[in-house]
């Protein structure tokens, strides 16, 4: 797991960008696994300006989003399809044909998810898979408890997730109890994992993942399994750890040994 610790969240979205464009750019044809949620956001706009001078085209990618509200169509102003049309495909030159997200009003929701697996497995797997952690350390809407070797499901959201995002609703609005998302297990077979995490709120998740044990209470910790997961955190997101200052030796050499590679 590789610990990136910057000194604001601007900094945080514009790294998490450049590693996104480098992909795309060695990679055009790339398989993305996207998140929502207002982390993210500040990534999708560096995204969109890039690709509108020319910086990056997604002509190619497919896109495959970890979550979606089980009872909401993608109309729905509140559902994730909508989100992901309105802050980053409808401003990119990406395929829409080729973005999934999955369906929220699916009439089987079980055949729905056992359908998102294998549409992934026949897009190749997903190159590089965007994170972001909730306070109790889920991932997606894996939240505690969930099997840290599950795939794509129906899943009952937590108390804390419902209040966390009570207020994207209305008061007089029908919000959802129920997601689909995809399993710890499904995000582990991406490639790469990029987490980013900013705010002081975050830290004791951040925390749990990267120093705890791992364990089914913090969904996020099962990214210590993983071969290539960076987390890249503001100093607040970062406050609770107890290496800080390893961590940042180490991505200092990281950087040394890249720019020695670099010049061959």
């Amino acid at each position: 797991m590789q610990i990136v610790i910057l000194n604001n969240s601007d900094d945080v979205a514009s790294y998490g960008a450049n590693i996104f464009i480098q992909q795309l750019r060695r990679k055009p044809s790339s398989v993305l696994g996207l998140a929502t949620g207002s982390t993210p956001l500040a990534l999708y706009r560096l995204l969109i300006g890039a690709n509108q001078v020319g910086d990056v085209s997604f002509a190619q990618a497919t896109s495959f989003n970890l979550d979606e509200y089980l009872g909401l169509d993608g109309q729905h102003k509140q559902s994730y399809r909508y989100f992901m049309d309105q802050q980053l495909f409808d401003h990119i030159d990406i395929d829409k044909q080729r973005t999934f997200v999955p369906p929220g009003d699916a009439s089987d929701p079980i055949e729905a998810c056992e359908r998102y697996e294998r549409q992934i497995a026949q897009a190749g797997g997903i190159d590089i898979q965007l994170l972001g952690i909730g306070r109790n350390g889920h991932i997606g809407f894996n939240e505690p408890s969930s099997g840290l070797m599950s795939r794509t499901r129906v899943k009952t959201l937590t108390k804390a997730t419902i209040e966390d995002n009570a207020r994207f609703f209305s008061a007089d609005e029908y919000q959802p109890h129920l997601s689909i998302t995809m399993g710890i297990g499904t995000i582990l077979d991406a490639k790469k994992v990029l987490l980013l995490a900013t705010g002081a709120n975050k830290a004791a998740a951040i925390k749990a993942t990267v120093e705890g044990a791992l364990s089914a209470s913090c969904p996020a910790s099962a990214l210590q399994l993983h071969r290539n997961a960076m987390l890249v955190l503001d100093e607040a997101a970062a406050s609770q750890l107890d290496d800080c200052d390893f961590y940042k030796h180490i991505e200092a050499e990281n950087q040394k040994l890249q720019a020695r590679l670099a010049k061959g």
